[in-house]
């Protein structure tokens, strides 16, 4: 079994990456060797990373009691973590809102991106990626138009998570689907959709190759 571990990041009912989620994970019902889990960053307790956060740290290792909110962090780190280390391949649903992720993406970011998790230094002070084993797919949606050489410099969210899963991390880029340009055009918004919808449910079907 391949275990796959697909990300929401968008709490909006009708958003586009709502949709690619949605539709990707009925998909991958249809492809058989897959143990397919969902995580949810707008469901799931995910306070903001932040000096809490390190208090929680010093205090386990003085022995001294976490507050509350202290103890949430750890857990919240914690079970990112394990969804992260079981996953075969982890699939990232996810807007490009003001031209980057939305910020409970970038808190579940926050949380892996560590050294001796994510990646290790060497003595001499170099990275090492330490996730090559893995792969990763990236579902992203954004109303305008990014992909054109003078627009493509401003886009920070899938190049964000290329750098963060891939060059970081060292997973391979499975898949990649981008929908864009259904705010910028209106009149195609639906054309433009119902495509893109359709190559994610070519991208679940990738998957097969993987359990191949």
């Amino acid at each position: 079994m391949t275990n796959v571990l697909v990300i929401k990041a968008n709490n909006r009912p009708d958003g586009v990456s709502t949709q690619m989620f949605e539709t990707f994970v009925e998909e991958t019902k249809n492809v058989n060797g897959l143990n397919v889990t969902t995580y949810d960053v707008y469901e799931e307790d995910t306070p903001y990373f932040g000096q809490d956060l390190f208090n929680a740290f010093g205090k386990v290792q003085s022995g001294e009691e976490l507050t509350d909110l202290e103890s949430r962090l750890l857990a919240a780190k914690q079970k990112a973590m394990d969804a992260i280390t079981a996953a075969d391949i982890v699939v990232l649903a996810f807007p490009m809102w003001n031209l980057t992720i939305p910020a409970k993406l970038h808190t579940f970011i926050d949380y892996i991106y560590q050294a001796g998790f994510m990646f290790k230094y060497t003595p001499e002070g170099q990275a090492v990626q330490l996730m090559t084993d893995k792969k990763f797919v990236v579902l992203n949606a954004r109303g305008g138009i990014y992909s054109t050489p003078e627009a493509q410099p401003m886009e920070m969210a899938v190049n964000y998570i290329k750098n963060v899963f891939g060059g970081v991390a060292g997973m391979e880029l499975f898949d990649e689907v981008v929908i864009e340009g259904h705010n910028a055009n209106a009149d195609k918004a639906q054309e433009i959709i119902a495509e893109g919808m359709e190559r994610v449910k070519a991208s679940a079907h990738k998957l097969a190759k993987v359990t191949a």
